[in-house]
């Protein structure tokens, strides 16, 4: 077999002898494939339909040694690294060109300990595929609004979910995590171990290492009311005003997202989706309103399964298509802006296209709630956490409409933002410059504050315990890892 052409982490082109390939792969207890080989073509392909890149190799990892091996082998050989989860990622940073890609979807164990309302899921699972085993129990866990969404990549960006605004984001309900960092060690991290690693883990995505099973707290979670309601779109506007009285008002038990769309038969609809997690009664009380609002035209909202609810947008984000979306936040949901998206999605350039609000205020930025992962003095400039843009093209299309999408309170991405203010304050004292001239980022190394991390303020001390040399996770912000010594503060 010829020799294999790869791409360096400087972005040079070169070439891997057959023979190394084959002891890395006979190093794995998974399958590596390469262009050519069966279940190639289906191993590159994520969700997204938009994302068309060809990995020099694909290591289907069967544990945690197999991710180990892969990790130290790219390091080895300095080869572009990607890791997919559940593949569901709209950025495509699951897969690379010329590189190796790290695919952890045939590891998808979940195990349930119904006792200590906990349970550990590999990190190719899915939320489907965890909420068939917890719910078996009427346990639950905040987690994505698709169930074909990976828990590993929803996890490691803060995560919301329709019981986020009860329980938090699925970060907030991480207990642990086993993770290969750069220098190719198996580490659990944890509040007791490698703390300072855990905290960056929750939210800050997964530049951290390779997260291989993570470790959840769970809630019980009966009998819900919840589903959608669709109406004319001649009323969007009304829909959308009822929309921002309900959200106004509501209990942290309530999640609700409206969204302007076009139906499979072309009908054109404004439409209110929403899951209650409190009781039934107190759920047909608050929902009630919106069935005998208006004249529906698509009424599927009342009491249901948790599972039901997880599911009931599948169809509407199906494998394959070609997606882009962005996203901003709004201080209020106000008539100027509901005025700008129904302008924007009375015309879409494809059915495909839609615009959608979520409110995601709630739980992370409750003064009542004592858990040290909530906001302590950050600034809130949104009150309606984060209203963005959501642009979405059909298959082989390659045009976009503009459609509007709230987001929550700021506290909804807490420690998204308290990383990207670590990682500012890194790059300007000391960061090493990476390959290709990027900036990277020492982020095993900080300890985490009990507050959030203001711009004006200097970084927490390291941790007096480490050792005078070590191992520090280095990454660049293009996701390539390296591993270098550095003197301990």
């Amino acid at each position: 077999m010829a020799e294999l052409r790869i791409i360096k982490n400087s972005g040079r082109e070169a070439t891997l002898p057959d023979g190394v390939v084959e002891d890395f792969k006979k190093s794995l207890r998974g399958r590596l494939l390469r262009p050519g080989d069966d279940g190639y073509e289906g191993a590159r392909k994520i969700w997204n339909g938009m994302i068309d890149r060809r990995p020099a190799l694909i290591a289907r990892c069967a544990g945690a040694a197999d991710v180990a091996r892969c990790v130290d082998f790219a390091r080895a050989e300095n080869l572009v690294l990607a890791v997919r989860g559940g593949g569901h990622g709209v950025a495509g940073n699951a897969v690379c060109d010329g590189g190796l890609m790290i695919d952890l979807s045939v590891m998808r164990t979940v195990r349930v300990d119904p006792a200590r309302r906990t349970a550990r899921a590999d990190a190719g699972v899915t939320w489907g595929e965890f909420d068939h085993e917890t719910q078996a129990f009427g346990l639950a866990t905040p987690g994505g609004q698709v169930s074909t969404t990976g828990i590993a990549g929803l996890t490691l960006g803060g995560g919301w979910g329709w019981l986020a605004r009860k329980y938090g984001l699925a970060s907030d309900n991480l207990l642990s995590v086993d993770i290969v960092t750069a220098d190719g060690k198996l580490r659990t991290a944890s509040d007791t171990e490698h703390a300072d690693l855990f905290w960056g883990v929750r939210g800050g995505g997964g530049n951290f290492g390779v997260v291989t099973s993570f470790e959840y707290r769970l809630h019980p979670v009966g009998p819900v009311v919840g589903g959608f309601v669709f109406y004319p779109f001649a009323i969007a506007r009304d829909v959308l005003q009822r929309y921002r009285e309900l959200t106004r008002k509501a209990p942290d038990e309530l999640a609700a997202d409206a969204a302007l769309l076009t139906l499979p038969d072309g009908t054109k609809v404004a439409g209110i989706a929403a899951c209650y997690c409190g009781t039934v009664a107190e759920g047909e009380r608050l929902l009630g309103p919106l069935k005998t609002f208006g004249t529906p035209v698509v009424d599927q909202l009342g009491p249901t399964s948790y599972i039901s609810v997880q599911t009931m947008l599948d169809a509407s984000y199906p494998s394959g298509l070609q997606q882009y979306w962005k996203s901003s936040f709004l201080r209020e949901v106000d008539d100027k802006a509901i005025d700008t998206m129904i302008a924007h999605c009375t015309a879409p350039a494809s059915p495909m296209c839609h615009g959608l609000l979520e409110f995601q205020a709630g739980w992370c930025r409750g003064s009542r709630r004592s858990s040290r992962h909530r906001v302590r003095g950050a600034r809130r400039p949104a009150r309606f956490p984060g209203s963005g843009v959501v642009r979405r093209s059909g298959r082989g299309q390659a045009v976009c409409a503009v459609g509007a999408r709230v987001l929550g309170s700021h506290g909804a991405v807490l420690h998204r933002w308290r990383v990207r203010q670590l990682s500012r304050k890194r790059r300007g004292r000391g960061g090493r410059a990476g390959p290709g001239g990027l900036r990277e980022r020492e982020v095993s190394t900080t300890a985490r504050p009990e507050g959030a991390v203001r711009s004006q303020e200097s970084l927490p001390p390291e941790p007096e315990h480490q050792a005078a040399r070590r191992d520090a996770v280095s990454i660049t912000r293009r996701g390539r890892i390296a591993a270098f010594d550095r003197p301990a503060a």
